[in-house]
């Protein structure tokens, strides 16, 4: 028999969301019982699915205009109502794994309405094309279109590509180029769509003196795909979905912390996820963009996008280096003891305990350090395989606290490693610095004078205006005493990064403190020069 709903003051038998855990008006579902009984709902404004079923087994099959239709055995009727969940055909995708060794390969894992073509590039000095991979498409319909699981998948994963006879013939590899860097998968369709998506490339084996680390770790945490980050949702999803942000939100309906919560009530993130986050914003030709273009978007500024300006700086100044994702520091097979200088930049903010106890000791022995990025190593994660957790319950205001930072369940403030710590003062501003001590070699062939400024011109464009901002560092009651503050910020409130320079043990540690130095590597000749003098310096082999 087939029906149509009435209306009901039952609890919900379901929900239906899409892959940002919105609530889907007008799905229109089709459950079939085991008897063969089939009854036809439609969820509501909220994403409510409501009807008079016994409780049991049922047969649904979903569909709405936009999303891609599927079916699901699951049982209804029950006291929690089901969590559906559609995926919008937009065009999407990751490799996975994300980050490999130069030769190794990563699977194209990517959601189209349509057939695709996907290219290949590196992001250096250039967006350099390596090659045309392939065009994608099925004999199926809609056979590139994705398959979310139902439920919470931030905390496990997407699983594409899992539905279906894994067949060589279906499955696309790509084998990682042997030079180490940043590359970017393109996607295109016929229509117009286009997604990029990064693949760290790491070298088989070390080839330069100098390592520089993604922000892996900080992609994650920042990467709401499925309804949850660290910052939307960061203990688990709600058991409604989300209508309007800004009345459903705890972010934004509470004066409480969304990280007010114990650290065992966040759940984990998982990285098999997309990053829309690290999509870069392409002008038309979309293969047209340059390195010195302003960087586009909210979340880029902090993320790869804005990364790749670092790298493409140092290949700019003739600066070799090798390429690392943060899980690679993590569980070491990143040999760091094989590198004279270790580069973090941007936004570094998640670390594992394990990542700084082994960068510490590094610096201890010898290494040298260039910290050219803001709010780093404030946040403690670990990392289980493919998901990561942040241990982020924020309780450094709390009465009788002591605590700089969310790091402090390591065995060290950030501080002590880097020199300075995000402080509030200074977040989104951004200004530029004022030269402290101009006999500095750091400063050397600026011709700056002590009590000028430097660092006014930025790529950044979510808080433009300067090389201290976005969020800054300062020197804490955590720092080295010996350190040496030889430049500072001037934003207002006393919100400026500090700018220091001090031996650590038999190391040497250089930090700017703040998250848009790396976006005036290319807008401010003095920055560059600053950036070019401590790599000179801290680099054994460039001489001193």
């Amino acid at each position: 028999m087939s029906r149509k709903s009435e209306g009901s003051s039952q609890r919900p038998l379901a929900y239906v969301s899409d892959e940002n855990y919105v609530a889907l008006d007008g799905v229109r579902l089709e459950v079939v019982s085991s008897d063969g009984a089939v009854v036809l709902l439609e969820s509501t404004p909220s994403g409510s699915v409501l009807g008079r079923i016994d409780p049991g087994v049922y047969r649904v099959t979903l569909a709405k205009v936009g999303y891609t239709s599927k079916r699901v055995t699951c049982n209804l009727g029950t006291d929690d109502p089901y969590q559906f969940r559609l995926l919008s055909r937009k065009l999407m995708g990751y490799m996975w794994p994300k980050w490999v060794k130069g030769g190794e390969r990563s699977e194209v894992r990517a959601n189209s309405a349509e057939q695709f073509q996907l290219s290949l590039w590196r992001y250096g000095s250039a967006k350099e094309s390596i090659r045309t991979i392939s065009w994608y498409d099925e004999h199926g319909p809609d056979a590139v279109a994705q398959i979310t699981p139902d439920g919470d998948y931030s905390q496990t994963g997407v699983d594409w590509n899992k539905v279906g006879y894994p067949s060589p013939h279906i499955q696309q590899f790509v084998q990682a180029p042997e030079r180490t860097g940043l590359y970017y998968l393109w996607a295109r369709t016929p229509s117009g769509e286009n997604f990029s998506f990064p693949w760290v490339v790491s070298p088989l084996q070390p080839q330069a003196k100098i390592a520089v680390l993604a922000n892996t770790n900080t992609w994650n945490a920042y990467n709401n795909f499925g309804g949850r980050s660290n910052y939307i949702n960061p203990t688990s999803l709600p058991p409604t979905p989300t209508v309007n942000a800004r009345q459903d939100l705890t972010r934004y309906t509470s004066a409480t912390s969304v990280w007010s919560s114990r650290d065992e009530e966040y759940r984990p993130l998982a990285f098999e996820r997309p990053e829309p986050g690290n999509h870069i914003f392409d002008n038309q030709p979309w293969d047209a963009s340059a390195i010195s273009d302003p960087i586009e978007g909210r979340l880029q500024c902090g993320l790869a996008p804005a990364e790749w300006r670092l790298l493409g700086w140092l290949e700019r100044e003739g600066f070799n280096y090798d390429y690392y994702a943060d899980a690679q520091l993590h569980d070491g097979s990143m040999p760091l003891n094989a590198y004279e200088v270790l580069v973090i930049g941007v936004h570094p903010e998640y670390w594992t305990k394990e990542m700084f106890r082994r960068v510490e000791e590094w610096v201890h022995q010898g290494g040298r350090l260039l910290y050219l990025g803001g709010n780093g190593l404030n946040c403690e994660v670990t990392i289980d395989g493919d998901v990561m957790r942040c241990l982020t319950f924020d309780d450094t205001k709390a009465a009788g606290a002591e605590h700089e930072s969310r790091m402090h369940r390591t065995y060290a403030p950030e501080a002590r490693l880097l020199g300075v710590a995000f402080t509030d003062p200074g977040a989104m501003t951004a200004a530029p610095y004022c030269v402290l001590e101009s006999k500095h070699w750091a400063f050397e062939g600026t011709g700056l004078k002590s009590g000028e400024i430097f660092g006014d011109k930025s790529q950044h464009e979510r808080v433009p205006g300067g090389a201290s901002g976005h969020e800054t560092d300062k020197v804490t009651p955590s720092s080295p005493e010996h350190l040496k503050v030889i430049a500072r910020g001037e934003n207002a409130e006393h919100g400026g990064a500090d700018m220091v320079c001090f031996d650590l043990g038999n190391g040497k540690v250089f930090s700017t403190g703040s998250i848009t130095w790396v976006t005036c590597l290319f807008s401010d000749e003095n920055v560059s020069r600053i950036t070019a003098n401590v790599l000179r310096r801290f680099s054994k082999s460039e001489g001193k």
